[in-house]
This record gives structure tokens, C-alpha cells and sequence, in this order.
């Protein structure tokens, strides 16, 4: 039997996890790695680079979870600074170019993985690639912003978007002495969260120093000196910027799967089966930041950009094309991060998702402690629960709060996957003791609440 041959393009979370899992399953006498990855860096967290830039992880190469040398002492071809150009569907090859000779080279597969992640949103305005203004998606953009940080004169910073990367880097440039502006298009910052939720994320950071400005769209950058940033302007003002990052969020990278012809979802993504599998094409599989995903709540595909799907869609796709079985049934949309001690959590639908599905809903608003009010440094926590007309099925669930508030998403992101009723829910066996919950979770509290609200809309 001839040896075939595996091509993943992408060396970060999806490409290399499922090119580590096919190699368990098959040796290099029966199955040829052969990777391609455009940058300097492969496994890393890019979720990672705020904290990295702010300071609370140390060193850069923290992040990185496996070198290019220990994936190659694994029998897996990686090559780095080689970007791929081309897929050729019909032939089976894919084109590629050395970033550092210019040269070029075709090379043959068996078997194909796309894992070619997402790019940031880099709108098209005036000034907008001036010296000082950064995006932040790899481990070279994170080095490039902490250069400018350390050399910049002005201590005045401006975040362009108040989505995740929005409030992260918001803080990490807090922490180095700036004073920080946020610019966001929208009516509170993340989006994410319903409005009345966002406006709890506004306050906190109002709290903290960092300047929120809503409905400001960005319309041009302002330059100076030798071409550099001096302000970010918008349709009502100008703000002045020694350093600009831009927050806007990402899209799926997906120009290569585009002019190959492969199918593309509404959000741009790549579409794939339960298996991973490209649709229509038995010997290409997809994953990462560049498809889209069945939400199982809605019942309709999109694009979320997260490390956790990433690193499950590889092991899935590394276990197909080793010779197991594997597949990814879909998402309920669980996110969570922080801007200094404030924590932030959603899962599931907000009030326009459900809208725009045509779901009726209830919701319920609750605040609670994150441990027993009468037990030391108890600190408030606003969960808000939405939960269909009628039936009571959980659609989702956000949290805003300090110390403990994030990571109790998890129990709505279970209780989302396996279709419960919030009265089920209520009836949840969780852990207490004071210094972890109040008797009552104030996820159950919630729970009971909207419990209510059903059945008032019931009658």
C-alpha cells in the first residue's frame, strides 16, 4: 500500500492539533505530514497576547505550546515562513511560497486540512497603516505593539472597537501607564452582550479610567510627524493618540478556499459536515477560525472565533484522517473574558439573536453575590437569563461581575447543550459554601426568576 500523504495549511491551533492526532494514529511509514505555516511562530495562544502586552504573562514564548522543532522531532514536516497560494482542487497539490527566497513550489496531497484562522477587521480608512496604529492577531503583532509602548513618547492611546480584543487590549494598555480611550461604533461596548449588559461593562470602565465613547465610528487617522498617528478622528470629534489598536474583531480567512471554489457560508466561513469534512469533497477537511458552526440553540450556522473550537475541530479532523471517527455537533456560543477586575460571560442567544430566528422569549434580571452576602469581600454579580415563551428552554445566559462571576456561564453552557427548561434547571444539584455561593447560585436565581416569567406569559 502506498504512503499518503496529510497537507495541513496553518500552524497554529486547528492545523497543528489535527496534524499531531493523525500522527498518533499513523506513522510515518504510513502517512506523510507535511505542514505550511506564513509566519515566524506555530501553537501559540493568540488569546494570550493582551495578557502577554499587559504584562501578566511574563515571556512572549509563554504562549508558545510547541515549537516548530518539537513538531518536526515528531515526524510532521512544518515549514515555516511559507505561505500557501493556491489550492488546486482538480490536481490534488497546493501551491506555496517561501517568504524568505521568493521561491515557489508545488506539492501533491491525499488528504487536505485548511486551517488558515481569521485576519483581524482592517477597514479601509485614510491613515490607516500609519506607523503607530496596530492590529493584534499574531505573536509579530503583539512584539510590534510592545515595541511601540516602550518607545512611544505620548502616553495617549486610543482602542478603536469595545468588543473582546476591544476591552483586553484596553486594559493591557492601562497597565502600561496610558491613558485609554475607547472608540466604539455601537451603543455599548461588547456587543456581545445585550445592551442593558453592556451598560454595566460602561460603567466599570468609566470606574476604571478608560474613557468609553459610543456611536463613534471612526472615519480617518490623523497623522503627524515623519507619518506617524497623532489622533483618531470620528464624524463628531477627534481624538488625540500616540498609539492606536484596533479592536474591530475578525473574519474568517478563507481568499485561498474562495478561488478554489469551495463552499463558503453567510459569514464567509468554510462549510463543513459533522466530520469536518469539506462539504462535497471527501479528501478536505476544515477547521479553526476559518469555518462557520452549527449553533445548536438557533439551529443556524456562524462564525465564532475561539481556541477551544479550534483545538477540538483538530483533534476531530486528525482522528478522521488517521483512520478513527470523530465529530463536532456545534456550539452554544460560550465567551467569557475581563477589563481589570471586572468579568464578562455569555453563552447561548441574546434578545436580537432571538429575534432574528423568530424565537419567543422571556428574560430575567437578577443580582446576587458571588459568595454568601454576610461571608468577606462578597462583591455583587448581574446575571441575565433568556428563556423561550412557553416551553421555558434556556436560550442563553450573561454575566457581569467581579471575582468568580465568569467561569459560572459554564453551568448555562450545559445546561444550553442539553436542551434543559429553566425549571429544570432550578433543581441543579451545584456545590455551595459561603466562600463560593450564596445557598442559592445566582445562576439558579435566575433560573427561578424566569421560571416565573414563563409562566406569567403562559396564562
Amino acid at each position: 500500500m502506498a504512503m499518503e500523504r496529510l497537507v495541513v495549511i496553518g500552524g497554529d491551533a486547528a492545523g497543528m492539533s489535527a496534524a499531531s492526532q493523525a500522527r498518533r494514529l499513523k506513522g510515518p511509514d504510513e502517512l506523510e505530514i507535511v505542514a505550511f505555516e506564513r509566519g515566524h511562530f506555530s501553537s501559540y495562544s493568540a488569546c494570550g497576547i493582551p495578557y502577554w502586552v499587559g504584562g501578566d504573562v511574563p515571556e512572549r514564548d509563554d504562549l508558545i505550546a510547541r515549537t516548530p522543532a518539537e513538531h518536526r522531532e515528531r515526524a510532521i514536516d512544518l515549514r515555516m515562513r511559507t505561505e500557501v497560494t493556491e489550492i488546486d482542487v482538480p490536481g490534488g497539490r497546493v501551491r506555496s511560497r517561501d517568504l524568505e527566497t521568493g521561491t515557489e513550489t508545488w506539492t501533491g496531497y491525499d488528504k487536505l486540512v485548511i486551517a488558515t484562522g481569521a485576519r483581524p477587521v482592517r477597514p479601509s480608512l485614510p491613515g490607516i497603516d500609519a506607523p503607530g496604529v496596530h492590529g493584534v492577531q499574531t505573536l509579530d503583532d503583539g512584539q510590534d505593539l510592545l515595541t511601540t509602548l516602550d518607545s512611544v513618547e505620548g502616553r495617549r492611546a486610543v482602542v478603536v472597537g469595545a468588543g473582546y480584543i476591544g476591552v483586553e487590549m484596553a486594559e493591557a494598555l492601562l497597565k502600561h501607564g496610558f491613558e485609554v480611550t475607547v472608540l466604539n461604533r455601537g451603543e455599548q461596548p461588547m456587543a456581545t452582550l445585550d445592551p442593558d449588559m453592556g451598560r454595566l461593562v460602561h460603567r466599570a470602565m468609566d470606574r476604571m479610567g478608560i474613557t468609553t465613547v459610543a456611536g463613534a465610528g471612526v472615519t480617518k487617522i490623523l497623522t503627524g510627524e515623519r507619518g506617524r498617528v497623532r489622533a483618531v478622528a470620528t464624524e463628531d470629534d477627534e481624538y488625540p493618540a500616540d498609539v492606536v489598536v484596533l479592536g474591530i474583531g475578525v473574519e474568517p480567512e478563507t481568499a485561498l478556499a474562495r478561488a478554489a471554489g469551495l463552499p463558503l457560508g453567510e459569514y464567509g466561513g468554510l462549510l463543513t459536515d459533522l466530520a469536518m469534512r469539506v462539504r462535497g469533497h471527501d479528501n478536505i477537511w476544515a477547521g479553526g477560525d476559518c469555518v462557520e458552526v452549527l449553533d445548536l440553540v438557533s439551529g443556524r450556522e456562524r462564525h465564532i472565533a475561539l481556541g477551544t473550537h479550534a483545538n477540538k475541530h483538530g483533534q476531530i479532523i486528525g482522528s478522521n484522517v488517521g483512520g478513527g471517527y470523530g465529530t463536532f455537533p456545534g456550539v452554544v456560543g460560550t465567551a467569557v473574558s475581563k477589563v481589570c477586575d471586572l468579568e464578562i460571560a455569555r453563552t447561548g442567544l441574546r434578545e436580537k439573536d432571538a429575534r432574528a430566528v423568530g424565537l419567543r422569549y422571556v428574560t430575567a434580571t437578577i443580582e446576587s453575590t458571588n459568595s454568601a452576602g454576610y461571608y468577606p469581600g462578597a462583591a455583587p454579580m448581574t446575571v441575565k437569563m433568556l428563556a423561550e415563551r412557553r416551553t421555558g428552554r434556556l436560550l442563553g445566559v450573561q454575566i457581569v461581575g467581579t471575582d468568580g462571576a465568569a467561569k459560572r456561564v459554564d453551568i448555562a453552557a450545559v445546561a444550553l447543550t442539553a436542551g434543559m427548561t429553566v425549571e429544570q434547571m432550578t433543581t441543579l444539584d451545584l456545590g455551595y459554601a459561603p466562600p463560593f455561593s450564596p445557598v442559592w447560585d445566582p445562576v439558579l436565581v435566575a433560573a427561578r426568576k424566569a421560571v416565573t416569567a414563563v409562566r406569567r406569559e403562559g396564562i
